[in-house]
């Protein structure tokens, strides 16, 4: 997927409606991994997050595997992040 595409997703341009688990399982591994974006584990995980509410086993894995490296405040901006997010789009 195109980095715009991504991009617009993020922003909310496309809707959630047209938007797979795979496409928000994407972004977290972009920031998971500093890809075409500097690494941010609490983007990411907030990507993770949506990816598994939609239904993507392997992103509930990752989402698990990088709350162990960051800090209970960490997590909850995370959190709160992903709610924002899904209630604004």
């Amino acid at each position: 997927m195109a980095r715009i595409e991504l991009l617009d997703v993020e922003a909310g341009a496309l809707g959630h409606a047209h938007v797979t688990a795979d496409v928000f399982f994407e972004l977290g591994m972009m920031y998971s991994t500093g890809r075409s974006v500097p690494a941010d584990l609490v983007s990411a995980h907030k990507w993770f997050n949506i990816a598994a509410m939609r239904g993507n086993p392997e992103a509930a894995r990752l989402r698990r595997e990088i709350a162990a490296e960051m800090s209970e405040g960490e997590i909850a901006t995370a959190q709160r992040a992903a709610r924002d997010w899904l209630a604004r789009h």
